[in-house]
């Protein structure tokens, strides 16, 4: 018997946590369903279940920034998915920036504290 997450629980779409395979920082969190898990193992290229778009996406099929998985953790209820990955073109947020967690809450504002990688006026060219 093959393990996987439990597809049965929260309508079919799991969270996924995004990380760094080598420094550990959490570069994104987004969604599975069973297609974008099956296409995820089979491949070893992160692929998520696009809430907004509705459809499955290929991470890095507009920019290029791929993420090869290097490592796959289930949480204890098989509810929850951790990657750990080698983000290609070392930006995972498609603001630019390498973690999409780039903005730190303080006083009750935000504050940049990430860098720019690349600018996504020139990336995503529409």
């Amino acid at each position: 018997m093959t393990v996987k997450p439990d597809f049965s629980k929260q309508h079919g779409l799991l969270p996924a946590i995004v990380q760094d395979a080598e420094s550990g920082s959490v570069l994104m969190l987004a969604y599975m369903n069973e297609l974008a898990w099956s296409k995820t193992v089979e491949t070893g290229k992160a692929h998520y279940w696009s809430r907004s778009r509705r459809k499955l996406w290929l991470k890095g099929e507009e920019s290029g920034h791929v993420q090869l998985v290097r490592e796959i953790y289930l949480d204890c209820d098989r509810d929850t998915i951790l990657l750990k990955v080698v983000q290609l073109g070392g930006a995972a947020c498609h603001t630019g920036y390498q973690s999409c967690f780039y903005q730190r809450f303080v006083n009750g504002a935000m504050e940049i504290i990430g860098e720019r990688v690349f600018d996504p006026e020139e990336v995503y060219k529409k």
